[in-house]
């Protein structure tokens, strides 16, 4: 029994590693290289930050890998045993499904508790982090942010394209794009550009601009212009529309400071499971509904039980793939994902609805989905 355990238990760790490798790195390809991309493309960022940047992400996506891998890897391998006979074989022998699969199981609930430190404590601290980082880098350095002929939305209330960079701080073809509430009230296009920060307050970058067109709302329709531009463009007459050339430098000032992380008011999604609480008694005293922290709260306790959910359920279900073993097994994976994540995105997108008790949807899946595996594991245990 216990070289059956071990034959069993190799086989799911090994595939394990590799369907957790295989889906962190889709995560991090998907959801984020869009941060560090300006950074990854920068010369002036080293590669040694931006590896910095995406190893503290390692731990976020673990949390959503993990759970995802262990139901891959149980479907992958539990199709195989039963494709190939062996579980025959095992029941030949005496030996049934319930204790063949107690490693399995013990696996399952050592991952869980990986989850759940990863979930409460260190995913949360750890996308903090690289956020920090990520401001950092292009605070000390703003110009690593302006990659050419990319659409940059980094920079507060600004939109900015870069036609052409000469070198670390001389540009060309440049537009500039301001937005005050959602509504665009200025855009400027300059045919050389040059890039400075101010020395006093490093979290100023100043762009100016050489034989640049501004083109400006009318007041009366868009209220008065921002002061990130120096020069007073005059307002238009006539049109929706006025535009002016400068063909000397135009100075034009962008704040950075909206997007610092400093002040360390963070997102519910970025706290932990001890800042949650923190965050819940203070609305409370203060008379406030709390169900969107409820609702974070539960998730990531409930998502910690994520592998124990996926493991029951993938265990029997792979016993039903038979010779199809691997398109059987990614397709039921990608389906039960989608089943399991659309309650947690339900219940997200109640959190403002205290009436729908949304911190409790978020359990259903797991209920559901350990439910069901353990009833057809019990089914599959007495058929086999």
């Amino acid at each position: 029994m216990k070289t059956l355990h071990l034959y069993v238990a190799r086989q799911v760790l090994a595939t394990l590693a590799m369907t957790v490798a295989v889906f962190t790195g889709l995560f991090l390809i998907v959801n984020v290289l869009k941060d560090v991309l300006p950074l990854l493309v920068s010369p002036q960022v080293s590669f040694t930050s931006v590896l910095s940047v995406v190893a503290m992400l390692l731990p976020y996506g673990l949390v959503y890998a993990l759970p995802i891998g262990l139901l891959t890897a149980t479907l992958l391998v539990f199709g195989r045993l039963s494709a190939d006979q062996e579980l025959t074989a095992v029941r030949a022998g005496g030996v049934s499904l319930l204790a063949l699969v107690t490693p399995v199981l013990w696996i399952g609930v050592v991952a869980s508790g990986v989850a759940t430190f990863a979930s409460l404590e260190l995913a949360p601290r750890s996308r903090v982090a690289s956020k920090e980082l990520i401001y950092e880098l292009g605070l000390a350095r703003p110009t690593a942010l302006l990659v050419e002929q990319r659409y940059i939305t980094e920079f507060p209330g600004w939109t900015i394209y870069i036609g052409r960079r000469r070198s670390d701080t001389e540009f060309e073809n440049v537009l500039l794009y301001e937005s005050r509430q959602d509504q665009l009230t200025q855009r400027i296009h300059a045919r050389r550009a040059t890039v400075t920060t101010d020395p006093a307050k490093r979290e100023i970058i100043i762009f100016r601009l050489f034989e640049a067109e501004v083109f400006t709302k009318s007041l009366s329709q868009a209220g008065e212009a921002s002061s990130g531009a120096v020069a007073n463009t005059p307002s238009a007459h006539g049109g929706e529309w006025g535009m002016v050339f400068f063909e000397e430098a135009l100075p034009v000032s962008i704040n950075l400071s909206g997007v610092s992380l400093s002040d360390g008011k963070l997102k519910l999604n970025e706290m932990t499971s001890s800042q949650l609480w923190d965050e819940l008694r203070d609305l409370q005293r203060r008379g406030i509904d709390p169900t969107p922290v409820l609702v974070n709260l539960n998730r990531q306790v409930s998502f910690s039980f994520a592998c124990i959910s996926f493991t029951l359920i993938g265990i029997p279900l792979g016993l039903r793939g038979h010779r199809r073993e691997t398109s059987f097994g990614i397709a039921a994976a990608i389906v039960l994902t989608a089943v399991y994540y659309s309650f947690i995105i339900l219940g997200q997108s109640w959190d403002t609805r205290p009436q729908m008790h949304p911190q409790l949807i978020v359990w259903m899946p797991n209920f559901l989905f350990q439910g069901i595996g353990a009833w057809l594991l019990w089914r599959a245990n007495r058929g086999l």
